[in-house]
């Protein structure tokens, strides 16, 4: 694996250290219905270590001999600021930028793993579990709309998700973070899949865009 450096999306490097990945699940009703899953009350909180961490420009490799690897496309926070118990403004303060990331999830064993009960950080947090894209300024996206991403695999839209349909918002999401682990400089946000995910598999050729902001391409190998 290459080494992670968080990126503008002018290519110079952000003076940052690569933190934890906070992640939220099932923050959209339809992505919750298509796994069978109930819509939570409260947001379904769970990490990835720094080590999940890799570029999405670089070729996905998939793990073998453990399933079926689904990709879940969300939109990526990076926070600049140390955050503990926050408020919204302090919330609004700390976001650096906004990018994407694919969520890979070793479906058959988080299935397995849910069945039991048990932790999911098998199927969610292997090493390159989380490309990351380069980062969007803050001050540079139009908070005045909602912020929309979308994924196409081999030219065909596959996903499309904007935060006016996420069932925690961004701002009031991190915050409650915040109550419940304090949040630094460099770590990311994960924000939640719409529907339309599915298994990766060798060849395909996926393109993510962040609204009007930025466009990733990656491929799967």
């Amino acid at each position: 694996m290459h080494p992670y450096q968080h990126l503008w999306h002018t290519g110079n490097p952000i003076e940052l250290p690569l933190g934890k990945i906070v992640c939220v699940g099932r923050n959209y009703a339809g992505h919750a219905r298509e796994l069978n899953n109930p819509v939570p009350d409260t947001p379904l909180l769970f990490m990835k270590p720094a080590t999940a961490a890799t570029a999405l420009e670089h070729p996905i490799r998939l793990p073998q001999g453990r399933g079926d690897v689904h990709f879940e496309t969300e939109l990526a926070v990076l926070v600049d600021k140390p955050l503990t118990n926050a408020t919204e403004e302090d919330v609004r303060d700390a976001i650096a930028g906004y990018g994407l990331a694919l969520d890979l999830t070793l479906r058959d064993v988080q299935s397995q793993l849910k069945a039991k009960g048990q932790p999911w950080e098998r199927a969610k947090a292997f090493d390159g579990a989380c490309p990351l894209s380069p980062f969007v300024p803050a001050d540079a996206v139009d908070h005045g709309e909602p912020i929309r991403f979308t994924l196409d695999i081999d030219d065909h839209r596959q996903q499309t998700g904007t935060t006016a349909d996420m069932l925690f918002p961004v701002v009031p999401l991190i915050a409650h973070m915040s109550e419940h682990f304090t949040l630094m400089p460099g770590d990311v946000i994960l924000t939640g899949t719409p529907e339309g995910v599915g298994p990766l598999y060798p060849g395909q050729k996926l393109t993510l865009a962040l609204g009007e902001n930025m466009m990733v391409e990656t491929k799967v190998v």
